[in-house]
């Protein structure tokens, strides 16, 4: 006779699932520390026109953006339809451009400061004199980097 006898139906463990609720609740947190949200809620209607030479930024955390366009539905009864210029979080005058460029600067390191851009984005219904009289603020600012936001030309 046999001194070994072979061992039938034993199953492996079952593998434990107490740390998967931390597991989860660590991923959870994880995604809402990284994760970052709009700055800004956009008060504006903006269509960008097509352009067929587009180039990306670089660094975005140098970027501040400018919108102009009509007020969307829920503003149009203060605003009116006419084409409005956004900063930031509010409606604004384009005497207080400056005030918005520096307030971006003072934000950023000194080294970082010469690097700032301003990306305006405009609907293609503004006319050019509201986009001149932009220009003109951020020349008055000593902000000469300017970006025009477009859509990619469909082909």
């Amino acid at each position: 006779m046999s001194k070994f006898k072979k061992k039938r139906g034993k199953a492996s463990p079952a593998i434990s699932t107490a740390s998967l609720p931390d597991i989860i609740f660590m991923l959870l947190f994880f995604f809402m520390v990284v994760t970052v949200l709009r700055d800004s809620e956009k008060k504006v209607d903006v269509v960008t026109p097509s352009a067929s030479e587009l180039t990306k930024l670089e660094k975005k955390s140098l970027v501040h953006y400018m919108y102009v366009g009509r007020p969307v539905e829920k503003f149009r009864a203060t605003y009116g339809t006419k084409p409005r210029l956004q900063l930031g979080d509010k409606f604004a005058e384009f005497t207080e451009i400056p005030l918005f460029i520096e307030q971006h600067k003072s934000k950023l390191r000194e080294a970082d400061q010469p690097k700032i851009i301003t990306s305006l984005r405009i609907d293609g219904d503004v006319t050019m004199g509201i986009v001149t009289d932009i220009k003109t603020a951020l020349r008055k600012a000593n902000q000469l980097k300017v970006n025009y936001s477009a859509k990619p030309m469909v082909r």
